[in-house]
């Protein structure tokens, strides 16, 4: 009577070897794309470039540029608005860049666990 499932001999076949080779090799590229990211710098302008920032993959504030001519004492809300903006948009943008390099790194496959 032969055995039901299993591999014979107890080792994996060599398709499955391959697939973890492949899935070594990617975790590999995964984690030097993750570091290339997280020093990445991502600028963007609110108010027509009166504000510009810049922040890095691991979304950390790097510069702040804010031009006179926005700074208005009767209007702070105006310049907090235009900065919320511009570092929502930086840190847009280094999400978007971590989705395009998940996306290389996985031919666009959705839901996989990692």
């Amino acid at each position: 009577m032969s055995k039901r499932g299993g591999f014979p001999g107890g080792g994996m076949p060599g398709n499955m070897n391959n697939l973890m080779k492949q899935a070594q090799r990617m975790q590999r590229q995964m984690e030097e794309n993750q570091k290339n990211l997280e020093v990445a710098e991502f600028t963007a302008k609110a108010g027509g470039g009166a504000v510009e920032v810049t922040v890095t993959g691991k979304k950390e504030l790097k510069a702040i540029h804010i031009d006179k001519e926005v700074v208005d004492p009767d209007d702070v809300e105006m310049l907090e608005d235009l900065i919320k903006a511009a570092i929502n948009e930086a840190f847009k943008m280094a999400d978007d860049a971590s989705g395009e390099m998940m996306n290389k790194l996985t031919g666009g496959l959705g839901g996989l666990p990692f």
